[in-house]
């Protein structure tokens, strides 16, 4: 089996391989083209984003610095919001529902190391997809770790770190982020 292949499957790869390396680097070529685009040019930002990413809904914005891993496994819904240094290591998917606000620095990484030694040296890597779900908030500093699924209508607050899933209706605080209240649904039915 190719390391791509691995890791395409959410095995355990070798994330130096050249295949891989090469997807990496057109990932900071598209995310170097993205970058340079005018401020106020929200059109031809949609056109690349469109481009670059897996999907991109309507009324999509993502400030600069925007930097990924490859790209095409970034799904994003309509009414997008990312702030500056978004940082998305989409070496597995990350699907982002609709109406969803993320604060500046945050990283969303679908990829980790292992925890012996040996196996970091011989740089391995290994995947697992994220969900972020509808009307989401994660505020500034927020990481979001590999394997994790964030419900509906959830707040997640500054500088925690999600390592396991939240349930819809929630309020998220701390290292690691816990859920410290229910949060009210307050959408109409008619208006989702």
């Amino acid at each position: 089996m190719k390391e791509i292949e691995k890791m395409q499957s959410g095995l355990e790869y070798c994330y130096d391989d050249e295949e891989i390396s090469l997807m990496k680097l057109n990932a900071i070529e598209n995310a170097n083209i993205f970058n340079s685009l005018a401020e106020d040019d929200l059109d031809k930002q949609h056109e690349v984003l469109t481009e670059i990413l897996g999907s991109v809904g309507e009324k999509v914005w993502i400030a600069k610095r925007f930097c990924f891993d490859n790209g095409k496994n970034i799904f994003i819904g309509n009414n997008f919001t990312g702030n500056f240094n978004l940082t998305i290591l989409d070496i597995k998917e990350v699907y982002i529902g609709d109406n969803v606000m993320i604060g500046p620095n945050t990283t969303i990484t679908t990829v980790g190391h292992p925890l012996s030694p040996k196996k970091r040296r011989e740089h391995l890597g290994q995947a697992s997809e994220i969900r972020i779900g509808n009307d989401v908030w994660l505020g500034a500093n927020v990481t979001i770790l590999p394997g994790v699924s964030i419900g509906d209508n959830v707040v997640v607050g500054a500088g925690a770190v999600v390592t396991k899933d939240i349930p819809d209706n929630s309020l998220a605080l701390g290292v690691p982020a816990r859920v410290i209240k229910k949060i009210e649904n307050d959408i109409d039915q008619a208006q989702k």
